[in-house]
Parts: structure tokens; sequence; C-alpha cells
């Protein structure tokens, strides 16, 4: 497995298809390990988040693989990098991709995030599309901490092999951590608010648009309320340490 540094953190330079070889080739190594393997992504935010936050750089650094989720790390990637990023691995379409080949290999799904109506509309959909699909259990993701002892025993309970998270950064990250040594499926795989888009809450930009690494563009148009302060404040950020320690 070849990896690159963007921006400091030791990143994946697998594919689309190559990453979900590697995923579903964990779930059948399941008994080989003890605890689940962290899957997480970067982007500009999260770039941003681990040069100021630092339990949520300790919680990235602590993943087995980081994938680049921002179209803008893989084109670092190829400027700065000796081994280029081969291409942008969006959460949002290994949700997708991965529910496919899940139905088809009799992989179990966990959901834990977004509000009780929104994973509920969630694992249905899913379901819906990929009808041999085996959604194991699922859970909204406003729990509190005293909480959240018997969610990770739901989650255990269910055997679900994959459990998706999508409570936002840095919050995902840093449950998972304290999640791995509560569970025992094989992956446990950050998402944001993949749910959302699953759902239609959330619109994807044109293909183009996501080729060209401007999906953002497209997300802060259809949402500025939200994150028109968020990449003001995050990108120059991003874009300096990429600039800065990218090898």
């Amino acid at each position: 497995m070849t990896e690159a540094i963007v921006a400091g953190i030791t990143t994946t330079t697998m594919g689309r298809g190559d990453l979900e070889d590697f995923v579903f080739d964990g779930v059948r190594r399941r008994g080989e390990h003890a605890r689940p393997k962290l899957l997480y992504d970067i982007n500009g935010h999260a770039i941003s988040l681990y040069r100021s936050d630092g339990r949520y750089r300790d919680a990235l650094e602590a993943a087995d693989l980081v994938h680049a989720d921002g179209q803008s790390v893989v084109f670092a990637s190829r400027i700065l990098c000796a081994t280029p990023i081969r291409e942008r691995t969006a959460t949002t379409d290994m949700l997708m991709d991965y529910a496919a080949r899940a139905a088809r290999e009799q992989v179990s799904f966990f959901l834990l995030g977004g509000d009780e109506a929104t994973n509920a509309e969630c694992a249905r959909r899913l379901v819906e599309m990929f009808p041999n699909l085996r959604i194991a259990g699922r859970h909204h993701g406003f729990f509190s901490p005293a909480e959240e002892p018997a969610v990770l025993q739901e989650i255990e309970s269910s055997g679900a092999d994959i459990v998706w998270v999508g409570l936002g950064k840095p919050l995902e990250q840093i449950f998972g951590v304290r999640a791995r040594e509560r569970l025992s499926c094989s992956w446990i795989i950050t998402c944001g608010g993949c749910f959302n888009f699953a759902v239609g809450h959330y619109r994807r930009a044109p293909e183009w648009m996501q080729r060209s690494g401007f999906e953002w563009f497209h997300r802060l148009i259809t949402k500025p309320n939200k994150l028109l302060w968020r990449y003001l404040s995050t990108n120059p950020v991003a874009t300096f340490w990429m600039l800065r320690d990218s090898r």
C-alpha cells in the first residue's frame, strides 16, 4: 500500500475501487484482528482542524487508514507529493458503492448519526435501492455521553460488519477511537453528512464540478449560511499547510 503525506497527514493513494477492495478484504479477514479498523477521511476542513484541535489530531493519527474525501487534497498530492493520490474517494460515493457490494456479499451495516428521521429514512432508502442489504442496526447521532455505553452495546449486539459514523468532524473521529475499544466489527468508517445526501436533504454537485474540484463551491452556494464562514476560516489554513508540509 502506497501513501502520500499531505499537509503532514499520511493519506492512502488508493483509488475508489482499490480502497473498496481493501475494506471488503478486511471484512473477510475479520477474525484476524481483535478490534475494528478505523477508516477516516480528510478534506480542507479536516486539515485545518488537524492543526488547531489536538484531540482531533490525535484521533486522526490513530486511524488505520486515511483517505482523500476532498479534491483539493488530490490536487495537492499531484503537485507536491512523490506518489500522488490516484483519485478522490468521496464518502458520499463510498456509502452507495459499499452498500451495493455489501448486498452482494452479505456484509451488514450499522448506521450511526443524523437525527432520527434522517437516520431511519437513510436505512429505508438503502434497503430500497439494494434489497439484499442487511442493516443490522441504526441509531441517531443525538445521544449524550451518559448514553454512549448503551449505544455502543447496541452496535455490538447487532453484529454489524461495518459501522458508519456520521457525527461530523471532530466528534466522529474522536468517537471512533473510543468505540474501537468496545466493538468487534471489522470497520468503523466516518462519513459526516452522508446520510443527509442519501435521503436527498443535500444535493450533490454536477459531475463536472466534482471532477474539477468545485463541489465545495456548489455546496457553498446551496448552503451559504452554514458553510461560508467555515470555508473562509479553514481553506486558507489548509492551503498553507498543504504547501508547507506535503511530500
